[in-house]
């Protein structure tokens, strides 16, 4: 069978998708073992599926990789070196579908569930795989977790079988507010977000940093609004402008947050965007100029980071997936699969269970990304700790930002940098082990 005709036949079925290079793709599978199943659960379609196809070719790009240096490399026992296998698995942003999806994953023998877009539907996926590990202990999976970040996954509600690769909201936030409380320019902010259980988390815990950083800071609005079904926020930027807020601070991802910004331009807001996703997805292409110097970003990297090895992998994402729209690329995501690799070559099994063991306390060096990006992953609650960075819209060929967006013509500077060790927080997991 051609490879194209492989791809089409699997695609138009939106269920697998294989993590490898074209060239010699079929010499690759032809040396090694039975392939290792990760089912990626995620909204591919509806108002958040651009989001679920960004985190699509993320996991595409960090399986090709680790297939085209031979896979993971297994004792003859556990099968000798085995490819990585994607499975895609729409679950159209809803949690009864996404609870569906992975009963699909698990009757496809997929050991490690992968989701992200939305910390109510993760939520649900660690109380069903509780579940479903304790009634089924021969068919255990993990779930590792690229983009939930409501604090409680690795608090209230950690789990064993629960693996969280971005940092939670707490660690987010305190990076923007310590960024936000030495501006001060800003006496009147505005916060807006989506209401389910991470947005709420963000406008309440960031209404409490706020007052403990810049007490003289006037909150002038807090709103929340439906997930996935404004399509117009005219009428909330209108509030946020007649507030006079000379600051927003907002959660909101995916469409939520272009057309929010997109609206806020159209109506020449300008107060300054404090955003846990405003550097890319469509958000600098939607504020374009207006953007510069008033919509600042927080996350585990950017492509302006200046390092050599950063910038190869940031190239060599590009030469990977050149449209621009296509542009969008996590630290996080490729670590993830990586820190999985090393967990299973540390166990010498890709068995669920001794992987979730070898995989608490592991430390990454960041080698098979090229030297960037360590971290290590927390045993007492599976939260990864990994240095965060601020970084707010300049011109592309202004100092520090060699790289735009999406073709834009806008990237994004470093404003601050935070180590790991300072973006660690404490945590209150009271987590039962296997």
């Amino acid at each position: 069978m051609s490879c194209k005709l492989f791809f089409r036949r699997h695609l138009t079925k939106s269920l697998l998708v294989f993590g490898l290079v074209a060239a010699g793709a079929s010499g690759a599978w032809a040396q090694t073992g039975e392939p290792i199943r990760l089912a990626l659960i995620e909204g591919l379609s509806g108002p958040f599926g651009n989001a679920g196809e960004a985190v699509f070719r993320n996991l595409v790009w960090a399986t090709e990789r680790v297939n085209a240096r031979g896979g993971v490399k297994l004792p003859a026992a556990a099968g000798g070196p085995r490819p990585l296998q994607l499975l895609r698995l729409d679950s159209k942003g809803n949690t009864e579908e996404a609870l569906s999806m992975l009963r699909s994953a698990v009757d496809q023998q997929a050991g490690f569930v992968l989701q992200g877009n939305s910390s109510a539907i993760a939520s649900a996926l660690i109380d069903a795989l509780n579940k479903h590990n304790e009634r089924e202990p021969q068919r255990r999976a993990l779930f590792l977790n690229y983009s939930a970040v409501d604090p409680a996954l690795t608090n209230e509600k950690c789990s064993f079988w629960h693996f969280r690769f971005d940092a939670h909201a707490d660690m987010r936030l305190a990076a923007l507010t310590d960024e936000l409380a030495q501006d001060r320019g800003v006496q009147k902010i505005y916060l807006i977000g989506q209401d389910y259980s991470f947005g709420q988390h963000v406008l309440k815990k960031g209404r409490e940093m706020i007052v403990a950083k810049r007490p003289d800071m006037q909150i002038v609005g807090d709103e929340l609004h439906p997930v996935g079904r404004v399509k117009d926020f005219l009428p909330y930027v209108s509030k946020i402008k007649a507030s006079g807020a000379q600051a927003v601070l907002t959660g909101n991802w995916g469409n939520d947050l272009t057309l929010l910004v997109r609206a806020a331009r159209d109506v020449g807001l300008t107060a300054r965007f404090y955003t846990f996703y405003g550097n890319g997805l469509g958000a600098p292409a939607a504020i374009g100029e207006a953007g510069i110097d008033r919509v600042l970003a927080v996350a585990e990297w950017h492509p302006n980071v200046g390092t050599p090895s950063s910038d190869r992998f940031y190239e060599s994402f590009r030469a990977r997936f050149p449209k621009p729209e296509d542009d969008y690329v996590h630290a996080r995501m490729q670590a993830m699969i990586e820190v999985l690799v090393a967990a299973m070559e540390k166990a010498k099994s890709a068995d669920p269970t001794a992987v979730a063991r070898a995989m608490e306390g592991l430390k990454y060096d960041g080698k098979t990304l090229g030297g960037m990006h360590a971290g290590q992953m927390r045993a007492a609650d599976h939260q990864f700790i990994q240095p965060l960075y601020v970084s707010v819209m300049k011109k592309q060929g202004s100092p520090g930002v060699r790289f735009d967006n999406e073709g834009s013509g806008l990237g994004f500077r470093t404003l601050r940098f935070v180590e790991a060790a300072r973006a660690e927080q404490a945590h209150q997991c009271q987590m039962k082990r296997y």
